[in-house]
């Protein structure tokens, strides 16, 4: 007997369905986001909440999706996980302001096929969601020692389920000192 190889859900054809969801809430990227995937052949939907893009789901599960980490109403994952499990074969994008290396792994655990950093323009968009090759480019610059201990904190706080409190009693900080740092944007 020939062994066959397994195949990933990044290397499988894109679905044939065009349909997409967008889950953004800055209004005015998810109208220029939504003309340029309409201009790429999409039949896009668009929702400003969570809950907006759980309902959009309920309705009518979408081929592919791109929602945005954080939103007004919740956390971007939800909606991320809810499609994986409505439709496993569907293609999903994160984007957010707040890239990190732990809510990456956790997006992509949860049925995402790439996340990216915004600014990110339509090209990158559509080329995240109908890529074939699972390989991303080595980074250009190392990461910066502010960046990588950024990165462990950001671990951490997703490890516990994003409570304060016991991410900073487990990293031997202060739960204020704690809170500042993860206010903060991500250091270069």
């Amino acid at each position: 007997m020939d062994a066959q190889p397994i195949e990933t859900p990044l290397q499988q054809n894109p679905p044939q369905d065009k349909s997409l969801l967008i889950v953004d809430d800055d209004r005015a990227f998810l109208a220029r986001l939504a003309r340029a995937m309409e201009s790429r052949g999409f039949e896009v939907e668009t929702a400003p909440t969570v809950e907006e893009g759980l309902t959009a789901l309920r309705k009518s599960p979408p081929a592919f999706a791109v929602v945005d980490m954080r939103l007004d109403d919740g956390n971007g994952l939800d909606v991320i996980a809810a499609l994986a499990d409505m439709r496993p074969e569907a293609r999903a994008v994160v984007l957010t302001g707040y890239g990190n290396i732990a809510t990456a792994v956790n997006a992509v655990k949860l049925g995402a096929v790439d996340y990216l950093a915004k600014p990110a323009d339509a090209d990158d968009v559509y080329n995240a969601l109908i890529a074939k090759d699972a390989k991303a480019p080595p980074p250009e610059n190392p990461m910066s020692a502010d960046r990588v201990r950024w990165e462990h904190i950001q671990r951490v706080y997703e490890l516990c389920n994003r409570n304060v409190s016991e991410t900073a009693r487990r990293l031997n900080m202060h739960r204020r000192t704690l809170q500042r740092i993860l206010a903060k944007r991500a250091p270069k």
